[in-house]
């Protein structure tokens, strides 16, 4: 499981010092609604898999606690479908690293069991990324996203 232990979470660190790098990227085509969609989408899915991603609950000067956000900062990324794809390959072969992707059937459908079947029938090579969050070593994930600019 990739993540970070108790110990490697220190919110008085610049991002950069983080042992782990977050990107998300998404399909340059898709309208804004979409891309914040997927982007949000593999934001939650990437939350709950990998550990230590948030920081604690901050509190305002009221009183009122602010849910924790990511400590370690992510970077939001922007690619044609050409380079999601290969980005993706890249990804899932590399030790270390956690690939979550938002297919293009998740936007297809309203109803999840309509997204799982028809997922279903896709092979992987025609399953199309429109947009892929990736997390793992600084140096690692930087080395598979060169090139691809800032959203």
């Amino acid at each position: 499981m990739i993540g970070y232990s108790e110990e490697e979470i220190d919110t008085s660190l610049i991002t950069r010092a983080a042992r782990l790098k977050w990107i998300v990227a998404v399909d340059s085509s898709l309208p804004a609604g979409r891309q914040v969609n997927a982007a949000v989408c593999i934001a939650a899915a990437t939350s709950a898999q990998v550990s230590g991603l948030l920081a604690r609950d901050v509190p305002d000067g009221d009183g009122v606690a602010h849910p924790g956000l990511p400590w370690a900062g992510v970077t939001v990324l922007t690619g044609t479908r050409e380079q999601l794809l290969a980005l993706a390959g890249k990804a899932r072969s590399s030790e270390g690293v956690f690939v979550a992707d938002m297919p293009e059937a998740a936007q297809l459908t309203r109803v999840y069991d309509e997204y799982e079947a028809l997922l279903g029938t896709q092979s992987d090579d025609e399953v199309r990324p429109l947009a892929l969050s990736i997390v793992g070593p600084r140096n690692r994930v930087d080395r598979i996203t060169k090139g691809l600019p800032l959203l």
